[in-house]
């Protein structure tokens, strides 16, 4: 077999079928693999006439049709699928060859598997990609990490493959060292949860609230999507809305059960918040709010709790409701984006990466789930402020959650007053207000733990620590 592939791709499930199609697309010559032939095959003779595939039913035999330096692509499962892959053909690799990690890895998993790569001469690019099925097929987004060498020879062809924003630019950028790809597409990920989690409520807080129906507002999602929360998933659920069911005539959305699953990576971006002790208290909310929709037993005996008694709202006063939604949803999305570029910036500092926030905004444009209009101006804002230190502290986006404030408590008065669940929209003001606040009750909090377990506290007027002898006198000590 002739070394005529410039890249190979293994594991050929539909994001890898779809990967390696949009490479044959843009002119690659790309090798195919699957640890079962016949999809190999499959992929080939359903899709060969899109551009140049070599099958492969070896491993050996991939390996020998990649030119130097090997580019290996790997799309299996997370974990240990991804480990037995990397050990069946890491030997066969050559020093300056480079094994790319397109799944949803955990970033610790990326460290350690570039680290022992790296001591064999193997480049390991842990790589998120974002966009799922169509973005892999036609230009997704794209976060590769590894090192700068790996990128000088595989990032031409991503940024050729990739998403391309409205001013044409590759939604691809090198993030930064080992794992900072796979940490910045865990963090897209937990953005996304809080995302969709914001978007739940505001459609239930106009059906149960407002009174509409998914019809009507599915016409509402389409009017927001045209101005400034114009997005992605701001569109899909106008689509999902308007949809009926063809079996029963119903909305689609009432034949569907209020139980959501989860991957996993929303979780893995609150655990590592923890870790980092950033609040990410939006994405968590998120993240908590699927889990209790998969209670259906505890659900169910909590049914008979009582609950308030609201009269429908009129016409006018629907109408007017609606547009406060509008509000809060979007002073809400920008609290989630805040919460997430927070954590970039921790993680790159725990870990010494040097992640580009603005470069971020810019691939987050196009190809991925949570592409929106706005992101052009969260990256504009970081470009002006590289050391911004929230995106609530850039003055254009201060001003319109000042302009929005009111009527986003509103909403939230109006949800608690007719008993309608909004953890992400109430977390994301929580947020807002604990930052704006002069003082917070964590003094109490530290008078507190110096009670009980001499944990000491600082004071606002001298340096130093200090510990009150709570069961003595009550004198102050220097800690």
């Amino acid at each position: 077999m002739s070394t005529t592939a410039q890249i190979g791709v293994t594991g050929l499930a539909v994001m890898g079928r779809n990967l390696a199609r949009n490479f044959a697309r843009n002119g690659y010559t790309v090798a195919v693999h699957n640890r079962t032939a016949s999809r190999t095959h499959a992929l080939v003779e359903e899709f060969g006439g899109e551009g140049d595939f070599v099958t492969a039913e070896t491993a050996k035999e991939f390996v020998a049709a990649l030119e130097r330096p090997r580019r290996l692509v790997i799309m299996v499962k997370a974990g240990g699928p991804t480990d037995a892959v990397i050990e069946e053909f890491a030997p066969l690799l050559e020093p300056g060859d480079m094994i790319i990690d397109g799944g949803n890895a955990h970033f610790a998993d990326t460290r350690r598997r570039e680290r022992e790569l790296r001591e064999r001469g193997i480049h390991f690019v842990g790589t998120g990609i974002s966009g799922g099925e169509e973005g892999a097929l036609n230009g997704p987004s794209i976060m590769p990490g590894g090192s700068t060498e790996s990128y000088d020879s595989l990032g031409p062809m991503l940024e050729k493959i990739s998403a391309k924003a409205s001013d044409g630019a590759p939604c691809v950028t090198h993030v930064g060292p080992d794992g900072a790809g796979h940490f910045v597409k865990m963090v897209h990920n937990g953005i996304e949860y809080a995302d969709m989690q914001l978007i739940g409520e505001a459609y239930q807080l106009l059906r149960d609230v407002a009174g509409y129906s998914p019809a009507r507002i599915a016409e509402i999602f389409r009017t927001w999507n045209t101005g400034r929360l114009d997005s992605y998933l701001i569109e899909i659920t106008a689509e999902v809305l308007a949809h009926v069911d063809a079996a029963t005539g119903k909305p689609f959305v009432d034949v569907v059960q209020d139980r959501a699953e989860q991957k996993g990576t929303g979780r893995w971006t609150v655990q590592i918040a923890l870790d980092l002790g950033v609040p990410v208290s939006g994405i968590a909310e998120a993240v908590f709010a699927r889990s209790l929709s998969g209670h259906m037993a505890l659900r169910e005996a909590s049914r008979g709790l009582a609950g308030p008694q609201a009269a429908p709202l009129g016409e006018a006063e629907a109408a007017a409701f609606a547009d406060r939604v509008e509000q809060a949803l979007y002073a809400s999305k920008i609290v989630s984006y805040t919460q997430g570029f927070h954590e970039i910036a921790a993680g790159g500092e725990e870990y010494g990466w040097d992640i580009d926030p603005g470069a971020v905004a810019s691939i987050w444009r196009g190809g991925c789930i949570i592409r929106a209009a706005f992101l052009d101006r969260i990256r504009a804002a970081y470009d002006a402020r590289p050391e911004l230190p929230s995106l609530l502290a850039d003055e254009a986006f201060a001003r319109e959650i000042a302009a929005a404030q009111d009527d986003w408590r509103e909403v939230l008065a109006a949800a608690v007053r007719q008993g309608v669940p909004t953890p992400g929209f109430a977390a994301a003001l929580a947020y807002y207000d604990a930052l704006r606040a002069e003082r917070l009750p964590a003094a109490l909090t530290q008078g507190q733990r110096d009670y009980f377990g001499a944990h000491t506290y600082r004071r606002t007027d001298r340096e130093g620590s200090y510990h009150t002898l709570w069961g003595g006198d009550r004198s102050e000590v220097p800690a």
